[in-house]
């Protein structure tokens, strides 16, 4: 007699029998859905869709529109990807992952293309879509599959092996085409429907699909110069020196030669906002106030404060200004469609106070300037400000490049800038580090170390921040005058000592188990780096403790 189990689905109960796949529960709930399932929680743990069940289960289907199923369905695109190159230009054609670019991925190859080239890849893997072929799940023997790496020149994918010290690794199958990636992945490629490509040059293209945040289209592309070129900078800086991926960096450390990496790369960081100190300098006759702004975790305050050093260093006397204390009265604060109120609206700010004390402190008035009391939820006035012949004003926040503020100033006079930590270290050729990973590992060590978060608290916040950068921040990163990257080549290693005793605490019952479990999987291929050789003026003390400026 065959055992049957009860699963949960969408709270309503089923019975099946015991052994059955995910793929065959699916089968029985077809109702129309706006993109496919990719992957399932069950019993909150993700699975892909070929687990069988053998107890009695709860189980959540996830599409693209769940951070999880995203990523699968990119990953899937990926190894898509990779077998359509080698089906149309052959086995020796390689092509890198390099990092994100306006909502896709930035693709290199080692061979030219052409926008028509470009063309015939998008058919080819759309048809390998069609064809529903399977993406099939195996297990081997690490040291075969370092083998297998070496063999067809993969020799990074090769590297990343020896620092995993498992007897058995987990690779996929699509045709002949063998990987490995660090999501679980869609079970068949017609399960990986939408996506895009975009022509840059003869040797790149952008790889585009829906993101949690845009997940009803597929975004047009718009070409980001500042970020291209920052990218483009320190990828051509970490290929100088031979660290371009987690392999390169675990060589460095193992020799003992880590500090002067550090030296080297601080020296870098330094240098180049020095150089934007002089771009502000040679036009302090125009220039009046510098705006910046940049993501959640960028290191704003550190980067903030080192360049008022530098424009000190040339005469000038720099005052800074937040714009959070020119919230408006918590009772007028809007409110989310939670309830909630919404301090990272616009409309949370009093523009109309903080247009008129900007345009009086240029025009030489002494003005009384607020101070937010978020514990009594308004604003106090108990400083004055008024601007000499050498002061200019450093302004920090959320929506300090937003067109709609200061639209009273001529845009000659400010100075915009744009910071974010963009990790141009890479896993392998085809796995990448997103800066978002990067952000959130440096937010968790700071949460708990300044404010004693749990974890759980961190990544629960997570998604809303993340939400209120892609409306408030993201869209007015080309207003930029300068663009600062605030990622040091180094930091995994050092946020990996920090960071992933702090993930172990997240308990197994935790709705962000699995997210703790990725990020612990992800800086296993790290190997740790100390930090008594990071300098007190690095944007990492900013997270990790010991920074000149804040302790």
């Amino acid at each position: 007699m065959i055992e049957s189990i009860q699963v949960t689905i969408d709270k309503k109960k089923y019975k099946y029998s015991k052994g059955i796949t995910l793929e065959e529960i699916l089968m029985d709930h077809k109702e129309e859905r706006k993109h496919p399932i990719i992957l399932a929680k069950v019993n909150n743990r993700l699975k892909e869709l070929s687990e069988k069940i053998m107890e009695e289960s709860e189980i959540e289907f996830l599409d693209l529109t769940s951070a999880e199923g995203n990523r699968s369905h990119i990953n899937g695109l990926i190894i898509i990807m990779l077998y359509a190159v080698y089906t149309l230009f052959g086995k020796k054609a390689k092509i890198k992952v390099e990092h994100s670019l306006d909502k896709g991925l930035y693709i290199k190859t080692e061979f030219k293309i052409t926008d028509e080239k470009i063309e015939k890849l998008k058919f080819v893997m759309k048809e390998i879509v069609n064809k529903d072929l399977p993406i099939a799940k195996l297990t081997i023997d690490r040291l075969e599959a370092i083998n297998y790496f070496e063999g067809i020149g993969e020799d990074t994918k090769s590297g990343v092996l020896k620092y995993n010290t498992d007897n058995y690794i987990t690779i996929y199958r699509l045709g002949n085409i063998y990987d490995y990636f660090y999501s679980l992945m869609p079970t068949s490629t017609g399960r990986v429907k939408e996506f895009d490509l975009t022509y840059i040059d003869e040797n790149s293209f952008v790889l585009r699909f829906p993101t949690i945040y845009i997940h009803e289209k597929i975004k047009k592309y718009q070409h980001h110069p500042h970020m291209y070129e920052v990218f483009k900078e320190y990828k051509e800086w970490a290929s100088l020196i031979g660290v371009k991926s987690s392999v390169d960096l675990n060589r460095v450390v193992s020799t003992g030669k880590i500090s002067d990496l550090i030296k080297m790369d601080e020296t870098l960081q330094s240098n180049r906002l020095l150089n934007v100190a002089k771009d502000i300098f040679a036009k302090k006759n125009k220039v009046k106030i510098v705006l910046m702004a940049g993501p959640s975790s960028s290191g704003k305050t550190t980067t903030s404060r080192k360049l008022c050093m530098y424009l000190k260093s040339f005469g000038l006397n720099p005052k800074t200004i937040g714009m959070d204390d020119y919230f408006v009265d918590k009772e007028h604060t809007p409110k989310d469609e939670n309830g909630n109120y919404d301090f990272e609206c616009l409309e949370a700010v009093d523009l109309k106070l903080f247009d008129k004390q900007m345009q009086q402190l240029l025009n030489g008035d002494k003005v009384k300037i607020p101070t937010y009391n978020f514990g009594l939820g308004k604003k106090e006035y108990h400083n004055e400000m008024k601007l000499e012949s050498n002061d200019i004003l450093i302004i920090e926040g959320i929506h300090a490049l937003d067109t709609k503020i200061l639209t009273n100033i001529p845009r000659e006079k400010k100075f915009k800038i744009y910071i974010c930590p963009l990790t141009e270290l890479n896993l392998d050729s085809h796995n990448r580090i997103p800066t978002t990973d990067n952000r959130l590992l440096r937010r968790i060590v700071r949460d708990n170390r300044t404010r004693d978060y749990p974890v759980d608290s961190t990544l629960k916040q997570w998604a809303s921040v993340r939400e209120g950068e892609e409306k408030y921040i993201f869209p007015y990163q080309d207003e930029s005058d300068a663009t600062i990257n605030s990622a040091a080549i180094y930091e995994i290693g050092v946020l990996k000592t920090y960071v992933e005793p702090l993930l172990y605490s997240v308990d197994s019952t935790s709705p962000y188990y699995e997210e703790a479990k990725r990020l612990i999987n992800s800086l296993r291929l790290f190997l740790p780096i100390p930090s008594e050789s990071i300098p007190e003026d690095a944007v990492i003390r900013e997270f990790i403790g010991g920074s000149y400026f804040h302790e």
